[in-house]
């Protein structure tokens, strides 16, 4: 965790994520299931070129935001689903906001992942809609809730 206060709180980047893709022996052998793994990889590829991004890992559960992000981005319009995460991202980057990520160690057991192959794959689906959504917002073909900026900085986190 030091590490992880040290990048956000020395400017160095916004948002920080885990990535438990280093090496695909590594991953693999730390328990991912192999579908999983392969659709990562696939959407991982497919997010960094939709974002601009390079990242090893979007869709890793360890993440760290600054404050600014979090009072900024209007995640309270974001989806209730596992697609919440990628919108988030999305929204960061639109706004500007640096994105970077750190190797965490990859341990898979039956209790670690609550999602299943049908649910992995309506999320990737979700997650290829987002970055449809991301790229109309860009080129300003299209507007989406998710991209306007928190309605009261000073609210974003209060209910």
């Amino acid at each position: 965790m030091p590490y992880v206060i040290g990048l956000l709180s020395l400017d160095t980047c916004d948002v920080l994520l885990g990535s438990r893709i280093r090496t695909r022996r590594e991953t693999l052998e730390g328990g991912m299931p192999k579908y999983k793994y392969l659709s990562n990889r696939f959407l991982t590829i497919f997010e960094n070129f939709s974002l601009g991004q390079n990242l090893g890992d979007f869709h890793s559960g360890f993440r760290a935001y600054t404050r600014d992000v979090l009072e900024t981005v209007n995640y309270r319009a974001n989806s209730d689903d596992f697609v919440f995460d990628t919108e988030f991202l999305a929204q960061a980057v639109y706004h500007g906001f640096r994105i970077g990520d750190i190797p965490i160690p990859t341990r898979y057991f039956k209790e670690a992942s609550s999602i299943n192959f049908v649910r992995s794959l309506k999320d990737g689906l979700q997650t290829v809609a987002v970055m449809g959504k991301f790229g109309l917002q860009y080129l300003r073909l299209g507007k989406f809730r998710i991209f306007e900026r928190a309605a009261d900085k000073t609210m974003a986190g209060k209910d």
